[in-house]
């Protein structure tokens, strides 16, 4: 994937004032507790700290009475969610960290991922839940929606603020939460502000998460802050960060199938080159329907090289003038798509788009995909 060079400031931490942590509330299934706040950490601690040598936070005196916390239903309850795990036959429970998790995007995807539709209906998981000091109440909301759901699979909700916590040995990092593109805003626009964001979260990822965690970054731009976020993180394999580009895949697909007049599923080996942005190519010339070139079934040329791409570039800026707002609901369905992907065996003879730091030049990866 095509990614820009970085300035150097974006390897640095946020002041300390900035990382203010407040109390963090801890959901599990049948059982609220409240947490006490949680220590401010250095702005010098490095990213190579590995898991073991992350000093446990101090937990300072507090006032029981002030810190009782009210009982939501069964909330109240609590049950040996071990001793029924092991009536089950479930495979292990992974952990999943969610960040902008009280935003559009991740309302439509926490429940799909809860619901099984994701990992499939024997994979038990874990949901840790990242916000800000002024989301936090919203992810009290969304920790009891999901508990209110009732999903059998969820055996945990955990949210915070301190990526630090959140992250902990989790084994899939969705990135969503950074500063949306509004309005008459380009992707370079939201740079400074985002680049930070994901600094400090590859820093935490290095430091806490699992060493085999997937990172999806799906904030914009995606791929510049995909690449902060792996420099940030060198004990993670830079193979691990794939940069949300299957949306404009789907895009792409779906733009092709009206064309030619067939169900979107028809549509195969479609591949986005470059950023997930206006400058964009999604690549035509090696997609297929039906198994047959895209060129052998839509005869015009100029459609294809023109209406085409350009509807596919411009359609997430085209969302956002009729709704006033980016696409959430498809982008959670991207990113179902782009973890299922990852996870099962690609169909013989396609493949998936990602953006991706690769170590092949674009003539191999060319080479590569024409003996597909």
């Amino acid at each position: 994937m095509a990614l820009t060079e970085l300035s150097p400031s974006y390897t640095t931490r946020f002041p300390s004032s900035q990382l203010a942590l407040v109390s963090t509330r801890l959901y599990s299934h049948r059982r609220l507790a409240l947490r006490p706040p949680s220590r401010a950490r250095n702005a010098k601690v490095l990213c190579s700290i590995a898991p073991n040598e992350v000093k446990a936070p101090v937990t300072p005196q507090v006032n029981q009475t002030e810190n009782k916390t009210d009982c939501f239903g069964v909330f109240c309850l609590t049950y040996d969610l071990k001793a029924d795990e092991e009536t089950k036959s479930w495979k292990k429970l992974i952990k999943i960290a969610v960040s902008g998790a009280a935003g559009m995007i991740s309302n439509h995807l926490l429940f799909k991922l809860a619901s099984g539709e994701v990992f499939g209906p024997d994979q038990p998981i874990s949901l840790k839940l990242l916000g800000s000091e002024r989301s936090l109440q919203a992810l009290e909301g969304v920790a009891m929606e999901l508990e209110d759901s009732l999903y059998p699979l969820l055996r945990e909700v955990s949210i915070g603020i301190d990526p630090y916590e959140v992250f902990q040995d989790v084994e899939w990092a969705l990135l969503i939460g950074a500063k949306p593109r509004g309005p008459g805003m380009e992707r370079a626009d939201l740079l400074d502000i985002n680049g930070q964001i994901f600094a400090e979260q590859g820093k935490a990822l290095n430091a806490v998460a699992s060493r085999s965690v997937k990172v999806i970054i799906v904030g914009n731009p995606c791929n510049t802050n995909a690449l902060i976020c792996l420099k940030n993180a060198p004990d993670i394999p830079a193979k691990n960060f794939h940069a949300l580009t299957r949306l404009d895949e789907n895009r792409a697909k779906c733009q092709l199938a009206l064309k030619a007049g067939v169900f979107y599923d028809k549509v195969s080996n479609m591949t986005i080159w470059g950023n997930h942005s206006t400058t964009q190519v999604p690549d035509f010339l090696n997609a297929r329907i039906n198994g047959i070139p895209v060129t052998e079934v839509i005869k015009d040329t100029d459609w294809l090289e023109k209406e085409f791409t350009e509807k596919v570039q411009k359609r997430g800026g085209v969302l956002i003038q009729k709704w006033g707002r980016s696409s959430a609901a498809s982008t959670a369905v991207s990113i179902v798509d782009a973890i299922k992907s990852l996870i099962t065996l690609t169909p013989k003879g396609d493949w998936f788009s990602s953006g991706h730091n690769s170590r092949f030049t674009p003539m191999e990866i060319l080479m590569v995909l024409s003996k597909i």
